[in-house]
């Protein structure tokens, strides 16, 4: 067969989802910033997924599309369902915001101050580094060679654990709202904070320490990243690299990030954020309510006014009672500063099922009951591997057994052989002597022991016989 009749096989075209009248409208949106509140199971990454594909059908060009979230499985995610939509060479770039900040201040690195790339500090890294930065000061104040001056009452606990973690707090908040740390000593002496001070002092040695050895840790790296979008030739380049950025998960973000989206996507250019500020649980980590809730101020039209918001209205996941239940929850969450009409859509949803009943009772279970409600299963229950499992576990959380009940019709399976119980030693039948007082074996001095092992040494050519 000649080169040209070979038919190079397509894969089968991925069949466009239905949506509806709320997820069309977010899909036909062009131009501008737009903020959609998605509750959980309303199509939320289908929608963002849709968008993306009607823009490069629209004549968009992929390598001009940015996709953020938060999370490396959501972006692994998100790259997954866009090539499977779209086709894996027309897939734009679906990152996280911390692999973003890196290849941008990776673009921009200094050669003269760093021989080496940058290297990320985990969190167990940057706990050992702030604890032994911690217990050193103890030694340099002994020496008369301390920068940093706690407060006699915070002394005690340089040395303790949960004091390194709330500074390491303090270093990642300062960072996230862009202090350096000459602001927080300002800030710290403003309001009568010695400690807040100390903090100051010892952020800025914590940053020396840093440049030496030529890592960053999550935060820092963020915040070079916001720094460099401030340099002229940078944010003319961020700019006009991008003509749309979709960023999921939008109620995570910290304010640094905010910035960094200001950067890449303001003055009225393409900015479509999905999020829901009822989910915003992430607090403890620098996320902040208040980017998606200033969302229409931060980020506003070209000719000024607030960015748009759109609801999806219809919840596939959640049954009528649950979305019942969440609504009496959310009630008492006031969100005053997005529209009262909107924040209403998206905390009324639309159910697609009622829901249906629990067939069963979970009864929490020990191993050594499995067995037994595996063969004696409840009278109307399923016997067998069909009673109610926990985890795809066998005869984990099973119903109990109903002592009062019939008796079960199941058979006992026989165990196998490599566990059927063997008779204890001391009822097994030992070997007597002859009765004319001759000892065979191993009671004449063990001498019958050594034959036999001599005997099966020659059979097995270890030994030559005689």
């Amino acid at each position: 067969m000649a080169l040209t009749d070979w038919s190079v096989p397509r894969l089968p075209a991925c069949i466009p989802p239905r949506l509806d009248a709320a997820q069309r409208t977010v899909v036909d949106h062009t131009t501008g910033p737009l903020l959609v509140l998605a509750g959980p199971g309303t199509g939320k990454t289908t929608t963002l997924v849709e968008s993306v594909a009607a823009r490069i059908a629209r004549g968009g060009d992929p390598a001009r599309i940015l996709v953020l979230t938060f999370s490396r499985k959501a972006a692994v995610e998100l790259r997954d369902r866009m090539a499977l939509r779209m086709g894996a060479s027309r897939a734009p770039q679906a990152t996280t915001f911390h692999s973003f900040c890196y290849a941008l201040v990776r673009a921009h690195q200094d050669s003269t101050l760093f021989a080496e790339p940058l290297r990320l500090l985990s969190g167990p890294e940057q706990d050992v580094t702030v604890r032994e930065l911690l217990a050193g000061e103890i030694d340099l104040e002994r020496l008369g060679l301390a920068h940093v001056r706690w407060p006699d009452e915070l002394r005690a606990c340089l040395t303790t654990r949960g004091f390194a973690d709330e500074v390491r707090a303090v270093l990642a908040r300062s960072r996230e709202l862009g202090l350096a740390p000459d602001a927080l000593a300002a800030f710290a002496r403003r309001i009568g904070r010695p400690d807040w001070g100390a903090a100051a002092a010892f952020l800025a040695e914590y940053l020396d320490v840093l440049d030496l050895q030529g890592v960053l840790d999550y935060a820092e790296l963020v915040h070079r990243a916001v720094l460099l979008t401030a340099r002229p030739e940078a944010a003319a380049r961020l700019a006009g690299q991008y003509d749309a950025v979709y960023v999921d998960e939008y109620q995570d973000t910290d304010p640094a990030q905010v910035r960094l989206l200001r950067a890449l996507a303001g003055d009225g250019r393409t900015l479509v954020a999905f999020g829901d500020p009822d989910q915003s649980i992430y607090a403890f980590r620098g996320a902040d309510v208040n980017g998606i809730l200033d969302f229409p101020q931060t980020f506003p039209r070209a000719d000024g006014r607030p960015a748009p918001v759109e609801v999806l209205r219809v919840s596939r996941r959640s049954s009528a009672a649950l979305l019942a239940a969440t609504r009496l929850v959310t009630q008492r969450m006031p969100l005053t500063r997005l529209p009262a009409d909107k924040v209403r859509a998206h905390r009324d949803l639309t159910p697609v099922r009622e829901g249906g009943t629990r067939r069963g009772v979970h009864v929490p279970d020990t191993r050594h009951r499995a067995g037994q409600h595996r063969r004696h299963p409840p009278q109307g229950a399923p016997g067998g591997r069909r009673a109610l499992e926990r985890h795809g576990r066998p005869g984990a959380g099973r119903l109990p057994h109903d002592p009062h009940g019939p008796p079960s019709p199941h058979r006992r399976r026989r165990p196998p052989r490599h566990r059927r119980r063997r008779p204890a030693p001391a009822a097994r039948t030992r070997r007597r002597a002859p009765a004319d007082g001759t000892a065979r074996g191993r009671h004449r001095g063990g001498g019958g022991a050594v034959r036999r092992r001599c005997h099966r040494g020659r059979r097995r050519g270890r030994w030559p016989a005689g």
